[in-house]
């Protein structure tokens, strides 16, 4: 009986409490370099000359040696740094493939340039209210 109280008391409380609706981070950049108006074809081909552990979702894991297609390369602001944005490339890392994100432009090195990244596209932010 008493099991049955608490568990009607938690589904009480937590109709109460206002639902999350998304984490709410820094936007990286503004605006961002792109071949195309929605940043779909592929820029150049990089290769990571280190590893790099992704800190949040937004970001991918690299690994040294790894190839990396690039899709877009963010406008750098003030004191954020250098990301741009892309997918994973190999059979190796099938797992990975197409998921896309962020990572340090610092740590690859551009292998091959498919096309100019010379369309200015505004960043955009999912329009998530506050809780």
């Amino acid at each position: 009986m008493t099991r049955v109280c608490f568990m009607v008391l938690l589904l009480c409380i937590g109709l109460m409490c206002p639902l999350v609706t998304g984490i709410f981070m820094d936007r990286l950049a503004s605006k961002k370099l792109c071949a195309d108006d929605d940043c779909v074809y592929t820029i150049s081909l990089a290769r990571a000359e280190e590893d790099y552990n992704a800190s949040d979702c937004r970001f991918i894991n690299i690994k040294k040696g790894q190839l990396i297609y690039v899709y877009s390369k963010l406008v750098k602001e003030d004191d954020s740094g250098e990301f741009w944005a892309g997918s994973v490339y190999g059979e190796q890392y099938e797992d990975h493939m197409g998921t896309v994100g962020y990572f340090p432009s610092s740590l690859v090195s551009e292998q091959h340039v498919y096309q100019e990244a010379n369309k200015t596209v505004p960043t955009t932010v999912r329009n998530l209210q506050k809780p």
